[in-house]
C-alpha cells in the first residue's frame, strides 16, 4: 500500500464514518514537478519474528486499545528516509510519516550520527548538572520564534507539552477555566483529555473548567468561513458560561485528528484579542503543524497572523525520538519558577543532540520549500479529484472530502 492512511477520528467509531485521507504536506504556490530525493539502498535481510508471530505477542502482551485498521497488518522492520520496508522487502512510500512525525526522513545519517555520537559520550545527567546539549537545542529552537517566546521547557510527547502549557496558563493568570475547540485533539493524558474533544478519544472522568466552543470549519462549519460569527461564539461562551475570566485558549492550527481541518481566514486574531481581555492566555498546539510542514512558514500559527503566548510541540521536533517542548515567554515562565518543575528525560543528552541535528536538516535541505514543491505537485495531481470532491491542503498537510457534486457536504466515500 503506497499511501497509509490517517484513521484517527471517525474510523475508530465506524469505518463508515472516515471523512478525512490526510497525506503529509502541500502547497498551490509552485508548479514544477519536484523529483523524489535519489535512493540507492537494499533493506537489510530481515530474521526476526514474522507477521502473525508478532501480532499474536501485541495481543498477548499489549494494552487491547492499541489498534490497527487492517486485516493483515504490515510488520515494518526498517526504514531509509521517504521509504518503510516490510519482513519481505517489499518498499511502501511513507506519507503517513509515523503520524506526521519523521520530518527529516527514516534514519536520516545525521541524525543517527547526532545521536550515535552523543550515546557514546553520555546518554543520560540531569539537569541539576550542566550539559551543552541541552542548551545549545533550546537556543537553537528559540531563534525559530517570534516575538518574545525565548524560554523553552523540554518534555517527551506532545500530551506532556500540552499539560504543562495548560499548567502554565492556569498559574500565570490565576484562572481555572481552559478553552477549546470541538473537534480538538491535545492528547490523552487525565488533564489533556479535557481539551481533547473527539467523543472516541475521551474517558468518563472529571474533567472540570473546560470549555469548548464551536470549530471555525471553513467547509462543513455551521457559520461556512465566517470567522466573525464563530468568534462570537467564543466570547458568548466566556461571557454566559463562565465568571467572564479564565486561563486561557488553545487551538491546533490544523486540526490534525479531526481530519486535517484548516481554520477559518483571521480566525487566532479575533479569538486571540478576546481571550487576552478576559485574562487569558493564547496557546497554539504545533504538535502537527510545526517545523515548515505548512511550506509558507515554520509554525501553522503564522499562517493566521498571529503570535501566541505559549506554543507546544512534538512529533517533527525529533524526527521519531521522544521529545516534545513548550515555548514561552520570559514573563509568564517566572510563574513556573514559584516551586520545582523538573522532567527526569526532558532535554536528555541524547534527544537534545537529536533535535538540534533535526532542526540543521531542515534548514539545510530547506524542507520548508520542499513540503511546499511537494505539496504543490500533489495539488496538481489531484485536479482531477477536485471536480467531485473537496480538497484541503495546507502545504505537505493534506486531506481530502470525498462528496457526491450535487450534495458536496454528504460523505459517499469508505477508506
Amino acid at each position: 500500500m503506497a499511501l497509509y492512511r490517517n484513521l484517527c477520528k471517525r474510523s475508530i467509531e465506524s469505518k463508515d464514518k472516515f471523512q478525512r485521507l490526510l497525506f503529509c504536506n502541500y502547497s498551490s504556490s509552485i508548479s514544477s514537478a519536484p523529483n523524489l530525493p535519489p535512493f540507492d539502498y537494499e533493506p537489510k535481510p530481515y530474521k526476526g519474528p514474522l507477521a502473525d508471530e508478532v501480532l499474536q505477542k501485541r495481543k498477548k502482551f499489549l494494552g487491547p486499545s492499541l489498534f490497527h485498521y487492517y486485516q493483515k497488518p504490515l510488520n515494518i522492520v526498517e526504514g531509509k528516509m521517504q521509504y518503510l520496508f516490510d519482513e519481505n522487502g517489499k518498499r511502501y512510500l511513507d506519507a503517513f510519516a509515523g503520524i506526521v512525525t519523521v520530518s527529516c526522513g527514516h534514519c536520516h545519517p545525521e541524525i543517527v550520527n547526532a545521536v550515535v555520537e552523543q550515546s557514546k559520550l553520555l546518554q543520560h545527567a540531569t539537569t541539576i548538572y550542566l550539559h551543552h546539549a541541552i542548551a545549545d537545542f533550546a537556543e537553537a529552537l528559540a531563534s525559530k520564534m517570534p516575538g518574545n517566546l525565548k524560554v523553552v521547557y523540554f518534555v517527551n510527547s506532545g500530551t506532556e507539552a500540552n499539560e504543562l502549557a495548560m499548567l502554565m496558563a492556569r498559574l500565570y493568570s490565576g484562572n481555572l477555566g481552559m478553552i477549546a475547540l470541538r473537534n480538538a485533539y491535545h492528547g490523552g493524558s487525565s488533564g489533556t483529555i479535557g481539551l481533547t474533544a473527539l467523543s472516541t478519544w475521551k474517558y468518563s472522568i472529571p474533567q472540570g473548567e473546560i470549555h469548548h466552543v464551536i470549530n471555525p470549519d471553513p467547509y462543513r462549519g455551521v457559520f461556512d468561513s465566517d470567522a466573525t460569527r464563530y468568534a462570537k461564539d467564543l466570547q458568548d461562551h466566556i461571557d454566559y458560561g463562565t465568571s467572564g475570566k479564565v486561563a486561557g485558549f488553545i487551538a491546533e492550527t490544523i486540526q490534525g485528528v479531526g481530519g486535517a481541518v484548516e481554520l477559518a481566514p483571521g480566525y487566532l486574531k479575533l479569538v486571540y484579542d478576546i481571550v487576552r481581555k478576559a485574562g487569558g492566555v493564547c496557546i497554539a498546539d504545533e504538535v502537527q503543524t510545526g517545523f515548515g510542514r505548512t511550506g509558507s512558514h515554520y509554525w501553522g500559527f503564522e499562517t493566521q497572523g498571529v503570535i501566541p503566548d505559549i506554543v507546544t510541540m512534538a512529533k517533527g521536533i525529533g524526527n521519531g525520538l521522544p521529545l516534545g517542548a513548550v515555548v514561552t515567554t520570559p514573563e509568564i515562565a517566572s510563574v513556573m519558577a514559584r516551586k520545582i518543575q523538573f522532567n527526569t528525560f526532558g532535554g536528555n543528552p541524547v534527544c537534545s543532540a537529536g533535535g538540534l541535528a533535526v532542526l540543521r536538516v531542515l534548514d539545510q535541505e530547506k524542507r520548508q520549500a520542499h513540503c511546499a514543491d511537494v505539496g504543490s505537485h500533489l495539488t496538481t495531481r489531484l485536479r482531477d479529484l477536485q471536480q467531485r470532491y473537496e480538497s484541503k491542503h495546507l502545504q505537505l498537510y493534506f486531506g481530502t472530502e470525498n462528496g457526491k457534486p450535487e450534495f458536496p457536504r454528504t460523505t459517499v466515500s469508505k477508506h
